[in-house]
């Protein structure tokens, strides 16, 4: 395998959020984030650790994309802080200043930004209100993006959102990620009737502003290519009695923030409980919900074997973990390595008669790195995994999927949410203490492939 079996035109980049690198918090007119909040309440992440300084990206953008360049990606993708561009519901000079910094030097190394308007940052000000439980929040996203798609106009890729089944089920429902809401009471396994409402009013209004955020973008930038990310993990029960809790799990984990926007509507045929949704509904909803984009994000990391069980949330079905099933290769996450998975995946998306084309925009592995003795990081096993799932990207593509593009998450090992600084996803090194970056095997691996 090598670059040129992807043709001339194929995207390699990798990915980036603004909470889990940029640090400067509170710098420059930015206002308070739900995981500015979240990270500094006690007991929410498991380290202690905050993303107050995280990679100090913020001062150090112009070495980190000269070093993207220097290992042969033509693309990063990054996020937009709202809390930073548009505080108070108003635009911020300094936070516009950056980015526009940010994007002229990508440019400037030969790395197209792609851009993604929502990595889970919502402002506090918007949850203390209500958040994404409130249809309010859905117009304070609409001014965002069109502020934000009218201002930085030389970026030509889009993103809507990354990963709403990740910022709703974990923020929304399990509570293990901001704002933390919890939706299951301590006395019961099963969602509380306010709990299980605010999830699907919160899924709702995502999906809304998904759709209406794409829209915009378009009507701003019309040349420009749109589109936003999801999760999607290959969903396969265990036993053949476990169809149907498979079938309900993909439903939330897969279907409920992807099928709407392709214009298949919410996935009650699956998972009748959902219906309840349509609370929430507005003349015109049906078919508002709708996204025409021009591109399909998709971020893959495992699989998920489901198996039945009538004490789950929703009963939506009970995971089985690799190590009880006898899976000896995972991540430092736990997360099984299943390379086959991404093309399962790809071929089930080009089903999908509205999807014009894929790019992988998230990829990659965790693993306890260290700096060795010669002063590098050898890290065998993410570049078995990354040369693996990207040998069945090339799968996909022959047999005709039109996967054009594969991000490999991440560019530097940052912040990963509640887990704090412990898991490393990097292609780079980071020493947090000194902010010294040292480029892993991986990315050595990588770079040799890129100028292949």
């Amino acid at each position: 395998m090598t670059r040129q079996d992807f043709g001339p035109d194929f995207v390699w980049g990798t990915a980036t959020a603004a909470y889990q690198i940029e640090g400067a918090w509170d710098a420059d007119g930015k206002e308070e984030s739900i995981w500015d909040r979240f990270a500094h309440t006690p007991g929410k992440i498991l380290t202690g650790e905050t993303g107050d300084v995280a990679c100090d990206f913020y001062r150090r953008y112009a070495e980190d994309l000269e070093l993207m360049s220097e290992l042969g990606f033509n693309a990063t993708r990054f996020s937009l802080s709202w809390p930073r561009v548009f505080p108070g519901n108003k635009p911020n000079p300094a936070g516009v200043d950056y980015y526009k910094s940010v994007i002229d030097e990508a440019f400037a190394q030969g790395v197209e930004p792609w851009v993604t308007l929502y990595h889970w940052d919502l402002p506090q000000r918007l949850e203390d209100r209500g958040g994404w439980t409130h249809r309010d929040t859905v117009k304070r996203f609409e001014e965002y993006v069109d502020f934000c798609t009218r201002t930085f106009k030389d970026v030509r890729r889009w993103m809507i959102f990354n990963e709403p089944t990740s910022f709703v089920v974990l923020g929304y429902a399990l509570g293990l990620h901001a704002p933390g809401r919890n939706a299951i009471p301590r006395w019961s396994n099963f969602f509380s009737k306010k709990g299980l409402m605010d999830f699907l009013a919160a899924s709702h209004h995502v999906v809304l502003a998904q759709a209406s955020g794409g829209r915009i973008a378009k009507a701003n930038l019309p040349d420009a290519d749109i589109g936003s990310t999801w999760y999607f993990s290959d969903v396969q029960p265990m036993r053949p009695q476990d169809a149907a809790a498979a079938a309900r799990f993909d439903a939330v984990i897969n279907r409920l923030y992807f099928d709407p926007a392709m214009g298949k509507g919410y996935p009650f045929d699956a998972f009748p409980a959902l219906k309840r949704i349509e609370t929430f509904f507005k003349p015109g909803d049906e078919t508002a919900v709708v996204a025409n984009f021009d591109f399909v994000g998709m971020q893959n990391y495992s699989r998920d074997v489901v198996k039945r069980s009538w004490f789950q949330p929703l009963v939506w079905g009970t995971l089985v973990e690799p190590k009880k099933r006898g899976v000896q290769e995972t991540t430092e996450m736990g997360w099984e390595v299943y390379p086959e998975g991404i093309y399962r995946i790809l071929k089930r998306l080009s089903g999908y008669e509205a999807v014009k084309k894929i790019y992988v925009t998230e990829n990659g592995a965790a693993f306890a790195d260290k700096v060795e003795a010669d002063g590098r990081v050898h890290d065998p096993k993410r570049i078995a995994f990354l040369q693996a799932y990207i040998e069945q990207v090339l799968r996909a593509k022959n047999e005709g999927v039109p996967v054009e593009g594969y991000f490999v998450w991440s560019f530097m090992d940052n912040f990963e949410w509640h887990e704090g600084f412990r898991p490393r996803f990097g292609l780079v090194y980071v020493d947090y203490p000194t902010q010294k970056r040292t480029v892993k095997d991986s990315g050595l691996w990588m770079q040799k492939f890129l100028f292949s």
